[in-house]
């Protein structure tokens, strides 16, 4: 079995990746519109739904609220619009003050725009008077304008005319988006916009809202309990585990360098191997890592590693044997049993196929060497 290589190159490629948007750090060039500061919320006495959340959202920015069902992703995007009251922190909007112990600014004061999960159209209104709800303020003249920029943008146009019952899943979430997007929020919040969707429509759906909110250049918050789509949406990603925020960065590296277990498992499938510190390196039964952490030798520690770490290479004689295969279209995922009875997981080409039984050696390639203390890795609550 080949042992990974400890070198000085690993190292350096364990550093923390840069941020999204081209490389800008939008905590430096750009100004805060909305900051949370050690905000609880709590439905019942001595039982907070959510714990001491800290974040800033950026001008222009896009964070996904990503987490497990009954994390508090939704309590924090309620807290924030202004449907629940905080117990305790400050939650501030363009440096004002909107909520806290003592204070509660009314929903519609906050100027904030929001897509419903299950987007809420109003069935005896037209697509053009549900987008123009909100604009009784302005001339018909200002909202025709507002309206055809909004069906263009969103690719309306021709459907201006029709009910919400006569339009796709699709249109009638593009409607809800144009309707939020007409009186100019300083934050859109969006709750699950895609779970009635059908994967492909899902994805395309990602795409059109990704490149909708760049183009406008609104700030944006999404909650998801999907990884995928939190990696492809947004430029940094708040992970919650049971009321907590357990890590705030961009998606690489939430991805590539997780600072807990749970975070490493939940947002992609991870194996976890036990590893002794000796000097600078981490023995394992699979070969020798990076001492990234710096750790005393003879530390007890385990290894994250992510599939796409590991490649197969058919030895007769070996001592690991694959014990299944799962086809995922463009990859293959099998399932390895070592020696000492520890499964790990290898993804390949969906060209490359290996019979179960094959006894294998493994070639390690791990970009990020992740390590957590010895014990047990939380898995994810589902």
């Amino acid at each position: 079995m080949n042992r990974a290589n400890a070198s000085e190159t690993d190292k350096q490629q364990c550093q923390p990746a840069a941020p999204a948007l081209e490389g800008e750090d939008l905590t430096v060039s750009r100004s805060p519109v909305l900051e949370l500061r050690e905000v609880s919320c709590a439905y019942e006495p001595n039982r907070p739904a959510v714990e001491q959340i800290t974040f800033t959202v950026h001008q222009g920015e896009i964070l996904c609220l990503l987490g497990p069902s009954g994390c508090g992703k939704t309590t924090i995007l309620r807290a924030i619009a202004g449907f629940e009251r905080v117990i305790a922190g400050k939650i501030a909007l363009s440096g004002q003050l909107v909520s806290s112990r003592d204070t509660m600014v009314p929903t519609e004061q906050r100027h904030i725009g929001m897509v419903f999960q299950e987007y809420a159209l109003f069935p005896h209104l037209r697509v053009d008077k549900n987008i123009a709800f909100g604009l009784s303020h302005l001339s018909r003249i200002q909202q025709k304008a507002i309206v055809d920029d909004l069906l263009a943008l969103t690719g309306l146009h021709g459907l201006e005319h029709r009910y919400p019952h006569e339009l796709s899943g699709g249109q009638q979430q593009r409607v809800a988006l144009a309707r939020a997007l007409a009186l100019r929020p300083v934050l859109l919040l969006l709750d699950e916009p895609f779970s009635n969707l059908d994967p492909d429509m899902a994805s395309r759906m990602r795409q059109d809202l990704h490149a909708l909110l760049r183009q406008t250049k609104t700030t944006a918050i999404l909650v998801t309990h999907d990884h995928d789509e939190a990696f492809a949406m947004a430029d940094r990603v708040a992970v919650l585990n049971r009321g907590r925020l357990e890590q705030f960065d961009t998606p690489e590296a939430i991805y590539h360098l997780p600072t807990t277990p749970f975070v490493a498992d939940f947002v992609g499938q991870a194996d976890f191997i036990s590893g002794i510190v000796t000097n600078d390196l981490v023995t394992t039964e699979i070969g020798e890592f990076p001492n990234t952490r710096n750790l005393p030798t003879g530390t007890n520690v385990v290894v994250m590693i992510r599939p796409d770490d590991i490649h197969i290479v058919p030895t007769k004689g070996a001592d690991a044997h694959i014990l299944g295969r799962q086809f995922k279209g463009s990859e293959n995922v099998y399932t390895i049993q070592l020696p000492s009875g520890q499964i790990v997981h290898s993804s390949e080409s969906s060209l490359s196929i290996y019979h179960v039984g094959t006894a294998i050696a493994l070639r390690v390639v791990a970009t990020h060497t992740v390590l957590f203390p010895q014990q047990p890795g939380p898995r994810a609550d589902t």
